[in-house]
């Protein structure tokens, strides 16, 4: 009876097995050598300066808002600038008499918007998604004058609403002397006008979100409505529009957002004078105006933040417990 045995080399013996820290520490010095110094620098840069212009241009200009709303300031020179404190916002609430209404004309841009134009979009979305023909042209349509800046919207409107040549007069026969209607100047209508406006683009931007919530809703859940025995409205009262309430909750916070930044459309019509006041058309006339009244301004700004803020920050909290528990 005979035993093979295996005698192993000094060399054999003294190899690592595979796997070995070794190895894995030669694997990392490869992948470190895969970053050139070029690429660390075209990465710096890619990444440094958009945080840079990020910070300056959006932290930076916020912080000094809310520190020159407790000031005054003219603008010319840094010596100017003269501490108040609370002057500015009791002047605002009580002795301005554009405030109340350009905050009250928010509020009404706000139920308009969330009362009209978002109803219509989801009626555009529920449309859309049931595959009709041509629904992409359709969908690029009503989605178009979301691409549109709203200054571009405006001018386009301001046609629409001219006294004599205007769409609107044309058909009514409101064109003649005598019988104008001001759509833009008259206080009474201006209002409503850039509401329309307004609402004509809101309608495609909800539209969107919409559809992008009933594409993520299960065909099970249509299936078994449909077995058992329910119409398409109740599908969708019952089944449908209960599972988009993560999209509702996001279209609330847009619309809020929306009605809260208005200013183009409102600037391009009549530069928000005349009952189509705006808090941020406020915080343009007295930053930016004649007057240069930067600390009154920012304060009215802060006000606008602060508004803001109010309906963001739940909705943050929201979200975030809601993550939590899953």
């Amino acid at each position: 009876m005979t035993t093979d045995t295996t005698t192993k080399s000094p060399e054999t013996a003294a190899a690592p097995p595979p796997g070995t820290a070794l190895e894995k520490k030669r694997a990392a010095r490869g992948h470190r050598r895969l970053l050139t110094r070029r690429d660390r620098i075209t990465l710096a840069l890619m990444a440094g300066v958009p945080t840079v212009l990020h910070v300056a241009l959006v932290w930076v200009t916020a912080l000094a808002s809310i520190a020159l709303a407790f000031t005054t300031w003219d603008g010319i020179g840094f010596d100017s600038i003269k501490w108040v404190g609370l002057d500015n916002f009791k002047q605002l609430f009580d002795d301005n008499p554009q405030f109340w209404p350009a905050v009250q004309h928010n509020v009404i841009w706000f139920v308009v918007l969330i009362l009209i134009p978002t109803p219509l979009g989801l009626f555009l979305a529920v449309q859309l998604d049931k595959k009709i023909r041509f629904s992409r042209v359709y969908q690029t349509a009503f989605f178009l004058p979301v691409v549109i800046s709203m200054a571009c919207i405006g001018f386009v409107w301001q046609l629409v609403y001219n006294p004599d040549t205007g769409l609107i007069n044309s058909i009514i026969g409101a064109n003649k002397p005598g019988h104008y209607i001001d759509w833009i100047g008259d206080p009474k209508l201006n209002l409503w006008a850039v509401l329309i406006a307004a609402s004509w683009r809101h309608a495609g931007y909800m539209m969107i979100l919409y559809l992008a919530g009933l594409k993520s809703v299960d065909p099970s859940l249509r299936e078994a409505s449909a077995l058992d025995g329910a119409n398409e409205w109740q599908t969708f009262k019952n089944v449908i529009f209960p599972t988009l309430r993560p999209t509702n909750t996001v279209v609330l916070v847009v619309t809020i957002i929306e009605a809260l930044r208005a200013f183009d459309l409102v600037f391009v019509f009549n530069k928000g004078a005349q009952g189509t006041e705006l808090l941020s058309i406020l915080v343009t006339n007295n930053i930016i105006g004649e007057s240069s009244r930067i600390g009154y301004g920012s304060a009215i700004a802060v006000v606008l933040l602060v508004i803001s803020l109010a309906v963001i920050i739940p909705y943050l909290v929201a979200t975030f417990r809601k993550e939590r528990r899953s």
